[in-house]
């Protein structure tokens, strides 16, 4: 039982029957149907005469229930067909259709066929069993010479073909057992041979004594060396516990419909043969009782392919359910023990019976959100470069020249170069893009914010130094704006350099995030630094928006406080929104998200700030002239 159970075979009863079966009582009977009736296979373990108990339970079960008893029988070697009557052999082998038996190792030895057909009931040579079998299988009298048989019998001529029995009758092969005995007869004579070959043989042996006087023990260490090709050429060795490979023949018994018998070999057992070719058997050319192979397990229904057997707490292994394979798993077999894990680059079909290649997920060009995309960001940039044809070619007037001119081409051609990165985030990521994307990204945008920075200062120190002795008149100039525009970005730079220096961005395939597609990625490598520079890009965010905000009240003529209030309010929002929404999403959606986020803010630094003007500009020249202005 516990090699059963280690093979996850699970007996469903178990039957050990006494020697006086057939006294057993009806109610002893019927409690036998019943648990048989449980098995789809039963093996069979016992004597000849344990196989005629199990003859009678099979007969009389058929008797009184009018059903064939229709199971797999798996019967040991010590099991045969000894009985002489047909009719008696076939009745009894009938509910052993497609049986299958294990018999001891055979090998056809040619001088025994020729011997048992040269055999004469009318000179046994002191054979007495032979007449009496020949008279009882032929039918006939064997009579003695002289005598007059009587005309009412049949006399044997003793020439009756052996050969038109039946083989539950007379077997023309040699069976296992005999082949044993075979095997061992000449194993003992090749270990007198070599005994008395030896220069160390008994002194018995030397004075010509009779050899059976030897004893078994002397004879035991020359059996052990022995090593002979039997004629039927199977080579026999023994080892030190005995025989040295254990060997059976697998049979399959078929029972056809003219009442013939035939045992028919599918498979042998070599304990001796390498590892996984000591059994081999060959299922196609078994005669099943039912037509087809049994199935034995508690339900009727077996687990296909996509689900793997799951056996309830307390329940044999036999006695299983069928539970789907998990997500990234699967079973191609028929009653799977387990699912088995696709490859990190595949995943499950719909079924969950083979795997398939994950598509890459990236945001290419072609598709629809970086087809939308790509227009956004080329829009974006024709605009910012029309803001600054205009700017160029109106730089004389007021408007232009008011709160710094060179910081505003600062502005727009930094925002221009904004545009122009985020297409580094759209296509299939490679290792200089990877490299370069946030590093350019966050430098462009540093650059832009301290221009606003420098407009907002520049506007707060223009009105203090109108108030008389106030000394902050000494700042106004090119010096302090190109000392603000040069060391913010510069800062932002150096935390850019560090962070390709110790852990830069590469690309990276993401087989898990999400189901049947690997995300091709740019890995940031340190998110510490990542979110470093989005956290210095913030803060220079921060002072500018609260620069303008107090200055927003200061007089309007030249004032541009309050249209940076609201560029820098814009774009703390939606840095502030990208975080989360950042980190909520994978793949495509990811890049997107942050795509997004720099088109919007750069989007909402050129319409609050330059819009304005640019109106004023086309369709407000009269308000673009130093006397208004001024009058202001």
């Amino acid at each position: 039982m516990p090699m059963l159970k280690e093979k996850e075979i699970c007996l469903a009863f178990t039957e050990m029957m006494k020697s006086d079966f057939y006294a057993t009582s009806g109610s002893k009977l019927l409690h036998i149907f019943n648990t048989w009736s449980k098995g789809e296979v039963i093996i069979l373990f016992g004597d000849s005469s344990a196989v005629a108990n199990v003859q009678v339970v099979a007969f009389v079960y058929e008797t009184q229930r009018k059903a064939p008893f229709l199971k797999v029988w798996i019967f040991t070697s010590n099991w045969k067909l000894n009985a002489l009557n047909s009719e008696y052999v076939l009745q009894g082998i009938k509910p052993f259709h497609g049986a299958l038996h294990f018999t001891d190792h055979t090998r056809e030895v040619s001088e025994f066929s020729r011997f048992l057909m040269s055999l004469d009931p009318l000179k046994p040579r002191g054979d007495f069993f032979l007449p009496r079998w020949w008279e009882y299988v032929f039918h006939c009298k064997i009579h003695k010479p002289g005598k007059i048989p009587p005309k009412t019998e049949k006399t044997c001529t003793g020439k009756e073909n052996l050969q038109n029995l039946p083989s539950y009758t007379f077997e023309a092969s040699m069976t296992g057992e005999s082949y044993n005995i075979y095997n061992a007869i000449y194993a003992v004579a090749h270990a007198l041979h070599a005994m008395h070959g030896s220069r160390g043989q008994p002194a018995m042996l030397r004075l010509g004594k009779r050899i059976s006087n030897v004893q078994s023990w002397q004879l035991l260490p020359y059996l052990r060396n022995v090593q002979f090709n039997n004629s039927a050429g199977d080579e026999i060795s023994f080892s030190e516990n005995g025989l040295g490979s254990g060997r059976y023949n697998l049979l399959n018994w078929v029972l056809f419909p003219n009442l013939s018998f035939l045992s028919v070999k599918v498979g042998q057992i070599d304990s001796g043969a390498p590892r996984g070719q000591d059994f081999t058997i060959n299922s196609d050319a078994i005669i099943w009782t039912r037509k087809k192979m049994p199935f034995a397990r508690c339900g009727l229904k077996r687990c296909q392919a996509g689900e793997r057997r799951r056996v309830p707490e307390g329940k044999p292994v036999c006695c299983y359910q069928c539970a789907p394979c998990p997500e990234g798993a699967i079973s191609n077999q028929t009653d799977a023990a387990s699912c088995d894990p696709c490859p990190e680059d595949q995943y499950p079909n719909m079924d969950k019976d083979h795997c398939i290649a994950k598509k890459i997920h990236f945001l290419a060009y072609q598709e629809p959100l970086g087809y939308a995309l790509t227009s956004l960001q080329l829009s974006l940039s024709m605009i910012t470069l029309g803001v600054l044809a205009i700017f160029l070619k109106h730089h004389d007037t007021p408007i232009v020249k008011a709160n710094n001119r060179d910081l505003s081409y600062i502005l727009l051609v930094s925002l221009l170069l904004c545009f122009l990165c985020s297409f580094l985030f759209i296509g299939r990521p490679g290792k200089l893009t990877c490299l370069f994307r946030q590093t350019t990204f966050a430098i462009l945008f540093s650059l832009a914010v301290s221009s606003v920075l420098a407009k907002t200062v520049m506007v707060v120190l223009a009105f203090m130094a109108t108030k008389p002795g106030n000394k902050t008149r000494k700042l106004l100039g090119k010096p302090l704006t190109n000392s603000i525009v040069l060391a913010c970005p510069l800062i932002q730079a150096l935390l850019c350099a560090s962070w390709l220096v110790t852990s830069p961005p590469y690309p990276n395939l993401d087989f898990h995030s999400l189901i049947g597609e690997t995300i091709l990625e740019c890995n940031e490598g340190s998110a510490l630094m990542f979110y470093a520079v989005l956290a210095y890009l913030g803060f220079l965010a921060l002072i500018s928006f609260t620069v303008a905000f107090l200055a927003r009240k200061l007089p309007d003529s030249f004032n541009e406080a309050k249209f940076i209030t609201f560029s820098m309010l814009v774009f703390c929002s939606v840095w502030i929104s990208f975080l989360p929404t950042y980190l909520s999403t994978k793949g495509k959606s990811m890049v997107a998200v942050e795509i997004f986020s720099i088109l919007a803010s750069g989007a909402g630094l050129l319409a609050c700030i330059f819009f304005p003007k640019c109106y004023i500009i086309l369709f407000r020249p009269d308000l673009n002239q130093r006397k208004n202005i001024m009058g202001h």
